[in-house]
């Protein structure tokens, strides 16, 4: 008796619908990709108990004839592609001739179209994939979709969606995605007949992300500066450093219009950040990357959220200088605003008073008529060829008592008759220590804080990796090797990479199938088990390129070291020192932030103080 035997029609459906419905988003995302396929500019969606009792999907596209509406929904029916040669190049989002039909498979599905030049359209009515009835349509011209009970004749599958609120949650990060990347589409969603948003055709990408994701993220994105490598472009925006989320929720990377999800672009991006993202953070992107069809695979899986690339390493490389380019980019609005220039000349010890003098802080008391304004300039120091006896305009009244801390200047305020001041850069005047941890400063534009054992962190790890780059690390001898045991994958990459590894300090050799004996250590590697550190260096470094693994090769031990080596939060400097310590950060690659990605300064606006103090809204 045979035991092989063909399924049902209205099985196999069944089974295709499973792999591209999974829940009511997925309809969505399928039934709205069809309508920027057809050239729409206006899309609605409609969902009733977060699209389980009803989807509506109303587009004012190009519209199809009664013979394309019937075949439409036939399994692999599709006007996008015609042979396989199609499958590499193709420009549209949909192309396997699966959704609708599946769709109609598992729903009581209404489908009404009609072209722009034709006098009536046509209706059809599907239940659980079987046509029962096909008549002419009034609709406006365009296409209309309803697709109600979903899942109604696969009970099983029903049970498995969640809350109608959580379906609702899916199905809106679904038309945020589809929005984003079309933002040249009117945008309507309804949730259970409210208006969930309504967003007008966008003028731009980041006018499109401020009206969905709010002003507040899309004034803290960085534009990327738009880069082309060999086949490969890329736009879009970024979160500036300490702009992140504890999942990759917002970080959306779409190739050729497409919203994908890709090993090989969240590699680019964490090492596009380098040391700017802190452990368990992922970045803020809104990253857009066009390149030829045929060098990229979309057709692995029905869903076609997944992607394959021809040359993953080129891509990856072009999403790191896409990145770094971005950051750097912003470094000189960072500097403009943090910017300090060198102190004047210091006392000697025996004149000048100390920052954090012990036991206590002096008091450092403001003239009253300054102490309601922004602060102002301060005079030109004396000539030391001038007498001083005589006060300046701008002293106290008394100051016989207190010991006024040394001030840099601040950007005196431009003449109202003056229209178009030229550009002074802003300057720092130290306040004192807060909690001998919290550099306190003032530039003209609010209140500085900087926390010295971030700055000094910064300062040392890069310091220490320059050292590495260009002199290699000193290493230290093991009185008794190591013995280190890799899995196959692991081994290849170890033989490839012995220099590289030699560079880093870290001295091995081989000892036998997928064995290698380590001989020496970097000087500074304190771990409790070197050879699990060493494990998890080597799967680090192998899931990047070669120039990854160059700049991500010992951050761990060299950001671990400088911890220990850096000011402390109780430390006390000195004035000259935490001049020294603000200059040197200033002057480092990416003095945003600390290794382990904590900011390293903090600037308050004088616009949210007086929010604070109820002087403004």
């Amino acid at each position: 008796m045979s035991r092989i035997r063909l399924l049902s029609e209205e099985v196999a459906s069944q089974v295709a619908a499973g792999e591209v419905v999974e829940r009511p988003a997925a309809v969505v995302k399928e039934l709205v990709e069809n309508s920027i396929d057809a050239h729409s500019t206006r899309i609605e969606v409609l969902t009733r108990r977060g699209g389980i009792s009803l989807i509506r999907v109303s587009d004012n596209g190009i519209g199809m004839d009664r013979d394309d509406a019937l075949l439409c929904l036939e399994r692999h029916a599709t006007s996008k592609i015609r042979s396989g040669h199609d499958l590499a190049a193709i420009h549209t989002l949909g192309f396997r001739g699966e959704a609708v039909p599946s769709i109609a498979s598992v729903s009581r599905f209404r489908l009404s179209t009609r072209e722009h030049d034709a006098i009536a359209g046509t209706e059809i009515l599907v239940n659980g994939g079987k046509i029962e009835a096909v008549r002419d349509g009034g609709d406006a011209p365009g296409t209309q979709i309803e697709v109600r009970s979903l899942f109604y004749n696969l009970p099983a599958r029903r049970k498995f969606l969640r809350t109608e609120a959580t379906e609702a949650s899916h199905v809106e990060h679904q038309l945020h995605l589809l929005a984003i990347g079309h933002p040249q589409i009117s945008f309507v969603h309804l949730q259970d007949e409210r208006v969930a948003f309504q967003l007008a055709p966008a003028a731009s990408l980041l006018e499109r992300i401020r009206d969905l994701c709010g002003a507040e993220l899309a004034a803290e994105l960085l534009e990327i500066p738009k880069t082309e490598s060999p086949g490969i472009r890329i736009s879009g925006y970024i979160g500036r450093v300490g702009v992140s989320r504890s999942s990759r929720q917002q970080q959306l990377c779409f190739l050729n219009g497409r919203a994908v999800e890709n090993i090989t672009l969240s590699q680019g991006l964490r090492e596009g950040y380098h040391t700017a993202l802190m452990k368990g953070q992922h970045p803020v992107t809104f990253m857009f990357i066009e390149m030829d069809p045929a060098a990229v695979d979309v057709n692995v899986h029905p869903a076609k959220r997944e992607v394959r690339f021809r040359a993953p390493s080129e891509l990856r490389d072009a999403v790191t200088t896409a990145v770094r380019a971005a950051l750097e980019a912003d470094r000189s609005r960072w500097s403009a605003t943090f910017r300090a220039e060198p102190l004047p000349t210091v006392a000697p010890a025996a004149q000048q008073p100390a920052l954090l003098p012990e036991p206590a802080r002096p008091t450092l008391r403001i003239p009253t008529s300054q102490a309601s304004q922004p602060p102002q300039a301060q005079p030109p120091a004396p000539s030391p060829t001038r007498s001083t006896a005589s006060p300046t305009p701008t002293a106290p009244a008394s100051t016989a008592d207190a010991s006024p801390l040394p001030r840099l200047p601040v950007v005196p305020p431009q003449p109202e008759p003056e229209p178009h001041p030229a550009p002074v850069p802003e300057t720092f005047r130290f306040l004192g220590v807060l909690g001998k941890l919290y550099v306190l400063m003032e530039n003209a534009s609010g209140l500085v804080l900087v926390d010295q054992h971030a700055a000094h962190e910064r300062i040392l790890f890069e310091e220490m990796q320059r050292r590495m780059e260009t002199q290699g690390v000193p290493s230290q001898r093991l009185l008794l090797p190591l013995t280190l045991r890799l899995g196959p994958k692991d081994t290849d990459w170890v033989e490839r990479n012995m220099e590289l590894l030699e560079r880093a300090g870290i001295s091995l050799e081989g000892f036998g199938s997928g064995t290698f004996k380590v001989d020496a250590l970097p000087t500074f590697l304190k771990a409790e088990d070197p050879v699990q550190m060493l494990q998890e260096i080597v799967d680090e470094l192998r899931e990047t390129n070669a120039q990854g693994a160059r700049l991500r090769l010992g951050q761990d031990m060299i950001a671990k070291t400088v911890c220990r080596h850096a000011v402390k939060a109780n430390d006390t400097l000195r004035e000259p020192e935490l001049v020294k310590l603000v200059e040197d950060l200033l002057a480092c690659d990416l003095p945003y932030c600390c290794p382990h990605g904590r900011p390293t300064m903090i600037q308050i606006s004088y616009l949210e103080l007086e929010k604070k103090f109820g002087r403004k809204a």
